[in-house]
């Protein structure tokens, strides 16, 4: 009898202050070009394997059916659960009420490429804003690729500026969605040679980290700071806060990884643990 009463008031504690769920922040972030095999599987599996339910945002171009199904096609080897796409821009109160609905259902959110700015247009409406912004930090996991990269920092580089000197006056930025504080992101870097602008950006804001991803080339991010590099090239990051204009380069290969809020490398080549 006494043991059945201590079970019934467990369990009625567990009712009451139920046990709280460990939400990680995780980031895929692809430079453009060919998406890495390893970063869209390590997407889904992140997302739930099989019971992932995968919503693809694809604002960001003016071709949104054939990004869906370009991200469909290069899931499906890893077998996602589901995958929607998310209402089309412009969107109306019942688009944007569709689009809360889908955040709320999705364990993993993809911006396709195109052109940043796009997606920031939409996101001008603070609540759906923030929306986003809350299903990451409860755990969704959120990917991207070029343009769908570049949103992801609190300082987004829109694409427009002068590049043919150093100088981050020149950069045009924008807020982004600020899903990865303390780091500027660049895409495309090697290929198109952005050096340049993320250089210039990086001395104007020392307090920040510039991390530029090649094209074929992805940063899997946990918790907002543990880094590894996956894919064909290299990830370059720039850090200023030294002073005096001073810049420290480090040149990131497959396999690499990085801690981000001590900017230094992370453990010697080899897979962070996957979770």
């Amino acid at each position: 009898m006494h043991l059945l009463r201590s079970c019934f008031v467990l369990g009625l504690a567990l009712l009451v202050w139920p046990l709280p769920a460990v939400a990680r922040e995780r980031l895929v972030l692809m430079g453009g070009g060919p998406r890495p095999a390893e970063a869209m599987a390590r997407f889904v599996e992140w997302a739930g394997n099989g019971r992932s339910r995968i919503l693809v945002i694809t604002w960001a171009t003016q071709e949104p059916q054939e990004a869906l199904e370009s991200v469909r096609r290069e899931l499906s080897p890893y077998k996602p659960g589901t995958v929607r796409a998310a209402p089309l821009a412009p969107l109306g109160s019942s688009e944007k009420e569709e689009l809360r609905e889908q955040l709320a259902w999705a364990t993993g959110v993809f911006f396709s490429g195109g052109d940043q700015s796009r997606i920031m247009n939409v996101l001008r409406d603070h609540t759906l804003l923030d929306a986003f912004r809350s299903r990451y930090r409860a755990g969704a996991v959120f990917a991207g690729t070029s343009a769908g990269t570049a949103c992801m920092s609190s300082i987004m580089i829109t694409g427009d500026g002068d590049f043919t000197v150093i100088d981050g006056d020149q950069v045009e930025v924008r807020a982004g969605l600020g899903l990865l504080p303390g780091v500027i992101l660049d895409q495309h870097f090697i290929k198109r040679q952005r050096q340049n602008r993320l250089f210039g950006l990086v001395l104007k804001h020392p307090q920040l980290l510039g991390v530029g991803l090649d094209e074929g080339t992805a940063l899997l991010v946990r918790d907002n700071r543990h880094a590894e590099v996956v894919g064909a090239s290299r990830v370059l990051t720039v850090d200023a806060s030294q002073g005096a204009g001073e810049l420290r380069l480090a040149l990131l290969s497959p396999g690499e990884t990085y801690d981000l809020k001590k900017k230094k490398r992370g453990k010697p080549p080899g897979r962070l643990e996957r979770s």
